[in-house]
């Protein structure tokens, strides 16, 4: 996929765990436009690729913005953006894409948890721009960690109910009330799996096309009971050995090969891989089952048992 240099020109911390880069064409090249709900993909300092979503207004930009939290259980990207991506750093990025487009209705109900914010704060400010009706649901965890709070309050008095739980699994917000009644809202929700899952489980029987989601882990690419495997590289007649905390192309990036990839979450299919020996743990969302067999994605997927041979 085409890739696009651009340089960190702005960097602003919005909370203690996010930080927001202003990133603009080294080149000085236009860039092209993007609806709210649009994602870029960057090649982090540490190589690895991570998705993030575009929080500026996608009309003839100037720069990208986005809003980064550096996840606790970081394997390279996050923790690499907030301790490398410094002012004047320089980061490929590939083109906006987006796989969670607004629709054009005339009422919105936009539920954001913590991180989840970044489309939904740009979906808000689009839609005030119409001349929508919209309201916002904002939960996290707490004041001091919801990223642009003071601005969503400021420019949607009145239309936003905003909710922190303190990390209370008895606090957290309720949203019967909201999802009871089907309506002829629109309902956009971006957040943590947990959020996901309660609105799926509300909205279940609303009409279907009516409630909308952005989950940038679709797949789990580490799970608790992994364990570490060997691979092989036919080509190269080395062996790498995978750990229980890192996918096989983690493996081999840390062990110095190069790998293409894109959107290392088991759904694009770039770095799909040649499977010569071995039983593989498929946990991709592209590969057919006639593919399995000779296959492997190897962003996300592992070793069943044993031991892996790639045609690498």
């Amino acid at each position: 996929m085409e890739q696009i240099k651009m340089r960190v020109e702005k960097r602003r911390d919005l909370t203690p765990t996010i930080a927001e880069f202003t990133l603009a064409p080294v080149g000085g090249e236009s860039l092209p436009e993007f609806n709210p709900g649009a994602h870029i993909t960057i090649e982090t300092p540490s190589g690895a690729m991570r998705r993030y979503s575009l929080v500026n207004d996608g009309s003839d930009p100037k720069e990208y913005v986005v809003a980064i939290k550096r996840e606790p259980q970081s394997r390279g990207g996050s923790a690499s953006m907030h301790e490398q991506a410094v002012v004047g750093t320089e980061l490929n990025i590939e083109h906006p894409e987006n796989d969670f487009p607004l629709t054009d209705v005339q009422k919105y109900l936009l539920i954001a948890g913590g991180i989840g914010i970044t489309p939904i704060y740009s979906m808000a400010r689009y839609l005030d721009k119409k001349g929508k009706m919209l309201r916002i649901i904002y939960v996290s965890r707490s004041a001091e960690e919801s990223a642009y709070l003071d601005e969503l309050m400021k420019d949607f008095e009145g239309r936003i109910i905003v909710h922190h739980d303190d990390g209370d699994p008895n606090a957290v917000y309720d949203f019967w009330d909201d999802l009871v009644t089907p309506r002829a809202t629109h309902v956009f929700c971006c957040g943590p799996k947990p959020l996901m899952e309660e609105i799926k489980a509300f909205s279940g029987h609303w009409p279907e096309g009516r409630v909308h989601f952005e989950d940038f882990k679709p797949v789990d690419v580490v799970r608790q009971d992994d364990v570490a495997f060997e691979v092989e590289l036919k080509k190269s007649g080395q062996t790498v050995t995978v750990p229980e905390d890192r996918s096989i192309l983690e493996a081999l990036r840390d062990a110095g090969f190069a790998t293409s990839s894109s959107c290392e979450s088991g759904t694009c299919g770039t770095c799909k891989t040649r499977l010569l020996e071995g039983e593989a743990d498929h946990r991709d969302m592209v590969l057919l089952e006639e593919e399995k067999g000779s296959q492997i994605m190897i962003c996300v997927s592992r070793a069943k048992s044993g031991r892996l041979v790639l045609d690498l």
